[in-house]
């Protein structure tokens, strides 16, 4: 037997094997014994055509077959002698073979690549320094504001915008007639952001059964004849007929509602608005841990870009496909293009498995890891908090993947600290990005 391999690149290998006939005589026999087994002929019982009728029947057909079967069986008695380790399956790519002589063939296998993490420390990383605007809180207390309000049949539409209007919409040809005779039921809430300003300014004093118009210019581009972006303008006229008016009354922003609204967890308007700051806080912060989080992973497949084993991205892609396809399905999305969706998503795949491959060496360079005693701790916790028994919850742990979110939790956190993290204004950020 004679072995060579070769290095196609980091997850790929070519191995040529070479055995002589008398290695591999008697296998290659049985095998064909074995396929005889299945062969009739007429004059002949099934099975009991002799080696020299089969031999005139199919030449060296049986043998040929039967050494493609050999020569896969020898592959995975020498990758397991030699540890090769190849993972998903293996393709046969040069096959040379006639009897009497010796089987020649080449194994083309992916393996995990040995990867050597470098440069994910020290790295200039910028992520964008969200700070919380007054107007914020005042948007949120705005926002629960109108979740609570309630409403009641109005005559009229006073001057300001606290009105909600049932109208049929009915749109205006060029010589201002009504395109449609059954006009568009719809709903304008008047007190809503973006509502055109000729409906809030001609809706004022209107009663039910009045109408009114108003009119809006619309561009967008569009592709001319030659190809080219071009801008069109288009303008439309619309006529509205007042069905129904509702005065919004808003409720006053004191402690009874802020009793209301956060079930008594919260008793003061001053507490309130200390809340709502925190939780937006707490969202920009997340935000930012999530953003700095992508742009780490990035950097460091950037420093040590290599190319991943088709094997394990073709498993990635395909449940990542799989979860989509089922999304889309949850969303009306009955038949989604699949090779459009493996075609969006390859490049996440490749990606998922560049990290998973760099962040295990990371790990194992930096000894990062669980302690028992960690996982202990963590248990005993979450035990008071919940009452479940520590032994099952570190049960729990172990089985559903807690320690290995912990693990990259505190691989993270190494990483923050021995990088350069360096917070911009979020203006600036956007640009650079």
């Amino acid at each position: 037997m004679e072995l060579s391999e070769k290095e196609i690149s980091s997850s790929e290998k070519e191995i040529e094997i070479t055995l002589g006939y008398e290695e591999v005589k008697n296998d290659i026999e049985s095998e064909v014994k074995k396929q005889s087994k299945n062969i009739q002929i007429p004059g002949f019982r099934k099975g009991k055509v002799p080696m020299t009728i089969l031999k005139k029947r199919f030449g060296d057909t049986l043998e040929y077959e039967a050494s493609e079967k050999v020569a896969n069986t020898r592959f995975w008695k020498i990758a397991d002698e030699k540890e090769l380790k190849p993972i998903g399956q293996p393709t046969i790519t040069d096959f040379n073979f006639k009897p009497g002589e010796d089987l020649r063939f080449k194994v083309k296998y992916e393996i995990v690549p040995e990867i050597e993490a470098k440069n994910y420390t020290n790295q200039k990383i910028e992520v964008p320094d969200f700070k919380i605007k007054d107007d914020e809180i005042e948007k949120e207390i705005d926002y629960i504001i109108q979740s609570n309000r309630t409403l009641e049949d109005a005559d009229v539409v006073g001057t300001d915008r606290n009105y909600l209007l049932d109208v049929i919409l009915f749109r205006l040809n060029e010589n201002g007639e009504k395109e449609n005779k059954k006009g568009e039921k719809i709903e304008i809430d008047l007190s809503k952001e973006g509502v055109n300003k000729e409906i809030i300014e001609n809706a004022k004093n209107k009663k039910t059964g009045d109408s009114f118009s108003f009119g809006f210019d619309d561009e967008r581009t569009v592709k001319n004849d030659k190809g080219e972006d071009e801008k069109v303008k288009e303008h439309f006229d619309y006529e509205v007929e007042i069905k129904g008016i509702k005065k919004i009354i808003l409720p006053e922003l004191n402690d009874e509602l802020v009793k209301k609204v956060t079930k008594e967890k919260v008793l003061k308007v001053t507490d309130f608005r200390e809340d709502i700051q925190k939780d937006i806080q707490s969202y920009y912060a997340q935000q930012s841990e999530e953003i700095l989080k992508g742009k780490l992973i990035t950097k460091i497949i950037k420093n040590n870009d290599f190319n991943p084993p088709t094997t394990l991205v073709n498993n990635i892609l395909d449940q990542i496909v799989k979860n989509e396809i089922e999304h889309q399905k949850k969303h009306g999305v009955n038949n989604p293009d699949i090779n459009a969706l493996k075609e969006r998503y390859q490049k996440t795949a490749e990606n998922d498995v560049k990290w998973f491959l760099l962040k295990d060496d990371i790990i194992k360079k930096e000894n990062i890891s669980i302690p028992d005693e960690e996982l202990k701790e963590l248990a005993e916790k979450d035990a008071e908090k919940t009452g479940i028994s520590v032994e099952k919850l570190l049960n729990y742990y172990k089985n559903s993947g807690q320690n290995e979110r912990l693990l990259d939790k505190k691989l993270f956190d190494f990483l923050k600290e021995k990088n350069n993290i360096e917070k911009v204004d979020p203006e600036k950020y956007n640009k650079v990005k």
